[in-house]
């Protein structure tokens, strides 16, 4: 009866052994992953009191006579700041395989309200200037630099909406604003700064990122554990460090290149887990997959928008259909969208490169992509190529439908802002005299047909990063039904079948078994021979 027991436990064991190492894996939730207590936030103070400068004490009557003020002190600013994308709105960078190019917002298409030409006295709300209202806009002239939308701290400067009084849109603050007010207070750029323009690009809050929005301002732990409120409460520049003005981190929407990137590891390392499993996957994963389980916690984002439906009227006006969350699921100016909240992030190949379809290039491919991110299993079996590393990236894929020149194969950029007679969409709902006005103002080609075409942009997740218990666990991408279905071009344990590995795997458990088994039998049997032998 010994013996059979002690059989039963030789075979009993392996199998116990092999669902302890399954536990062990899926079980390795490592809570300290990011370490954010020990991550210090140098919360920086204005050190000068900017009320008792005799030169801010006088009247303003033009915010072009605050920046002179402001410069009068802060000699040679203006030309860093003339040299950055914030205010230049392009740069030169490369396309790989393509060449050097001018990009920026300037002149890339994308998928919202498409693109800023013929459109700047409306776009230009966020544009680091004053007077940006057509393409004639001085980029030379300092006067024009808007030095208090980045350092307010009164949190009362805004910019102005087109027609609301004089001097108003195109970048100029609104006729509320107190400049003595805001010129005696500023300091450094806080949340509220940089969320004016980047929670609300799009046409309304999160529209745009879907993880950028004004919940960030003032928000908990389970939203952001890097802005929360009560915790370490960090600023956009703790990440995005800033010298002489150029602020690092793309937005691969209108950059290309592989450079001046904010990263993770900046604070965390390139190892920042106890598990030795976890730090290997940061080799092929970004951080952001696993810890940004989910976007537009708070509010919700657009994730379609149907420009060929737009231009309906009820008599002879234009209108709007809202959602019960006050969200414009149709409107004349808009067209059809759609909106989502608490998102499960796509996920894809990136490299840090990008492609993107410029106005002049044919279009040759539909769904068309807008911002094509280049990358790829086969990247990371290169290792002579360092620098063209790819990893499995969290993204926002926006899809789309929008007008594009059906002879030409082109995309059309459309004038949509302006006075009724001016081939403005918003004014006169004519989509023809729509793009007829905006492919003249660019100086291209127009054949006088147009059509809509499906479009996708992509904009990788970076912003509201989870607290460590909600990261996801192994299940999430290791099985048939995980997030990484879609992935394809490489082997996934737990969720592909390759009969080989899958024979290698099986033979190599049951030699294992076979190995326990004849082992413990013979123990057995030895061992009722030495009982006899001693007897």
């Amino acid at each position: 009866m010994k013996k059979i027991g002690e059989i039963i436990l030789i075979l009993f064991i392996p199998w116990v052994i092999i669902f302890y190492l399954i536990w062990v894996v899926n079980s390795d939730k490592d809570p300290d992953y990011y370490n954010v207590a020990d991550i210090q936030v140098d919360h920086k103070v204005p050190v000068t009191d900017h009320s008792k400068f005799a030169v801010l004490q006088k009247h303003f009557n033009s915010p072009s006579e605050v920046t002179a003020a402001c410069l009068s002190c802060h000699n040679g600013r203006d030309a860093e700041i003339m040299k950055t994308e914030h205010w230049r709105w392009q740069k030169k960078d490369t396309i790989p395989g393509r060449g050097v190019y001018d990009l920026g917002k300037k002149n890339i298409i994308n998928n919202f309200c498409i693109g800023v030409n013929s459109n700047e006295h409306l776009c230009t709300m966020c544009h680091a200037g004053y007077g940006y209202s057509d393409k004639n806009f001085d980029f030379h002239n300092p006067d024009n630099i808007d030095c208090l939308v980045c350092h307010d701290n009164t949190g009362t400067y805004k910019k102005s909406k087109p027609g609301t009084g004089p001097m108003t849109g195109s970048g100029y603050p609104a006729p509320s604003v107190d400049l003595n007010k805001v010129a005696q207070h500023v300091g450094y750029p806080h949340r509220n700064n940089c969320g004016a323009c980047h929670f609300t690009g799009g046409g309304g809050n999160n529209v745009k990122h879907g993880d950028l929005e004004t919940a960030l301002n003032h928000t908990t732990h389970e939203v952001d554990v890097h802005m929360d409120a009560n915790g370490k409460n960090m600023d956009c520049t703790d990440c995005h460090k800033t010298k002489h003005h150029q602020v690092s981190g793309q937005l691969y929407m209108v950059s290309s290149s592989n450079s001046n990137r904010a990263t993770c590891v900046q604070c965390h390392t390139d190892k920042p887990h106890k598990s030795k499993i976890l730090n290997d996957h940061f080799e092929l994963v970004a951080c952001q997959t696993c810890h940004i389980p989910t976007y537009a916690k708070v509010n919700p984002t657009k994730i379609y928008w149907d420009w060929s439906t737009a231009g309906k009227l009820k008599n002879g006006k234009p209108y709007m259909e809202e959602s019960k969350d006050k969200l414009h699921e149709y409107s004349s100016k808009h067209g059809d969208a759609v909106f989502g909240k608490n998102l499960q992030p796509e996920y894809v190949w990136f490299n840090g490169t990008a492609n993107h379809q410029l106005i002049e290039d044919k279009i040759d491919t539909v769904p068309l992509e807008l911002n094509h991110l280049y990358g790829s299993y086969e990247d990371n079996l290169h290792p002579a190529n360092p620098h063209n590393v790819s990893k499995i990236w969290p993204v926002k894929i926006m899809r789309g439908k929008q007008i594009y020149d059906t002879v030409r194969k082109t995309l059309i950029q459309p004038k949509l802002v302006g006075k009724k007679g001016s081939g403005a969409f918003w004014a006169d709902f004519d989509w023809q005299a729509s793009a007829t006005a905006g492919m003249k103002y660019l100086g291209l080609p127009y054949s006088g047909h147009y059509g809509f075409i499906e479009t996708r942009s992509y904009w990788p997740i970076n912003h509201m990063v989870s607290p460590a218990n909600e990261a996801l666990q192994c299940a999430d991408c290791h099985s048939k039904q995980g997030r990484l279905t879609h992935l394809t071009g490489f082997y996934l344990p737990g969720r592909d079948h390759h009969n080989g590995l899958d024979l290698v795997g099986l033979l190599f458990i049951l030699l294992v078994t076979a190995g326990v088994l004849v082992h413990g039998f013979l123990r057995v049997v030895n061992s009722g021979h030495n009982e006899n032998t001693e007897k």
